[in-house]
C-alpha cells in the first residue's frame, strides 16, 4: 500500500461498509482542496460552503458509484465543480476570485517594504479580477493547475478532458490571460506608446 490513492481506496470501501469515520477522515483530507474549487467557481461568499457541504453529501451518497479503481481526489472534485456551478447558475451571479486564494501562497521570510506589500497587493487583485473575467473554461484550468497545484493528470481528471486537452487549453488560456493583463498594464509616465 503506497500513497494516498491506496489510502483513500481504503477508506471509500470502508464508507461504503457503514464506516462513518472513514468518510469522516475523507472529508477532513479533502475539505481544504474542496473549498478552493468551489471558491474558484462561485468566489466569495458564503455559498462556497454550502457548495463544499452539499457535494460531500452527494459523494457519501455516490460512494455505491464510484469505482474503486478510480483515483477518489478527481471524482470527488468534480462533485465539488459540478455542485458549485449549480448554485452560481441557479444564483446567476457571476464567479469571483478573491484575494484570498493568491494569499494562500506562502510568503519569503522578509517582511516587504509598506510600499511593496500595496503594489504586490495590487497587482495580485489585477491578475484575480483579469482571471474572474476569463471564460469560465479558461479560469477552471487556469485555477486547477496553479491555484490548486494539480497535476496534469488530475486537471484532466476534474475537468473531465484528455491530458493533451489540459496542455492546449493551459497554453490558451495564459497567452489570452497576458493579452488581457498587457491591454489593462498602467501607462507609465513620460514613454512614447
Amino acid at each position: 500500500m503506497e500513497g494516498r490513492p491506496t489510502e483513500d481506496t481504503e477508506l471509500v470501501e470502508r464508507a461504503r461498509d457503514g464506516d462513518t469515520g472513514a468518510y469522516e477522515e475523507l472529508v477532513r483530507r479533502y475539505q481544504g482542496l474542496a473549498a478552493r474549487v468551489a471558491y474558484l467557481v462561485l468566489g466569495a461568499g458564503g455559498e462556497v460552503e454550502e457548495a463544499v457541504q452539499e457535494a460531500f453529501m452527494k459523494a457519501y451518497h455516490a460512494l455505491p458509484r464510484f469505482r474503486l479503481e478510480s483515483p477518489f481526489r478527481p471524482w470527488l472534485l468534480t462533485i465539488v465543480a459540478n455542485e458549485a456551478r449549480n448554485r452560481r447558475k441557479s444564483a446567476a451571479r457571476r464567479a469571483r476570485l478573491a484575494l484570498r486564494v493568491a494569499e494562500d501562497r506562502p510568503s519569503g521570510d522578509a517582511a516587504p517594504s509598506p510600499e511593496a506589500a500595496v503594489l504586490e497587493r495590487e497587482e495580485r487583485e489585477r491578475l484575480l479580477d483579469a482571471v474572474n473575467e476569463m471564460r469560465e473554461e479558461d479560469r477552471m484550468v487556469i485555477g486547477c493547475r496553479y491555484f490548486l497545484g494539480l497535476s496534469e493528470r488530475e486537471t484532466a481528471d476534474t475537468l473531465h478532458i484528455p491530458p493533451g486537452t489540459v496542455k492546449s487549453r493551459l497554453a490558451r488560456s495564459l497567452k489570452r490571460l497576458r493579452e488581457r493583463l498587457e491591454s489593462q498594464a498602467p501607462k507609465e509616465v513620460g514613454t512614447d506608446g
